[in-house]
C-alpha cells in the first residue's frame, strides 16, 4: 500500500486507531498532528482540497480515503484483492 497520510488529534480516538491499524498492518504512515503543527480543520481542508468537519482525515498516496471507518474499509478491501 502507499505511504498513507493522517491529520488527526492525539487526543482523538478514532486518529489513533487510524495510526494503530497502520502499525499493526506494517502500513507506511506519517501522522500529522494538528495540535502540535497548530492546524486547524481549514488548514486541512486547504491541503486535501475538501470541506474538513471531523478527525481523522485520511489520504493512500495522493487519493482521500476520509475518516477512520472508510479507512478500515480500503485496507480490508485492499487486504481482500491481495489474498485472490
Amino acid at each position: 500500500m502507499e505511504q498513507v497520510t493522517i491529520y488527526g488529534r492525539t487526543s482523538c480516538g478514532f486518529c489513533m486507531a487510524a495510526r494503530d491499524l497502520c502499525e499493526s498492518r506494517n502500513i507506511p504512515y506519517t501522522w500529522i498532528d494538528m495540535i502540535e503543527q497548530g492546524l486547524g480543520k481549514q488548514d486541512v481542508a486547504d491541503r486535501i482540497g475538501r470541506p474538513v468537519h471531523t478527525v481523522p482525515q485520511i489520504l493512500v498516496g495522493s487519493e482521500y480515503v476520509g475518516g477512520y471507518d472508510d479507512f478500515s474499509a480500503y485496507v480490508r478491501r485492499s487486504e481482500a484483492a491481495l489474498a485472490r
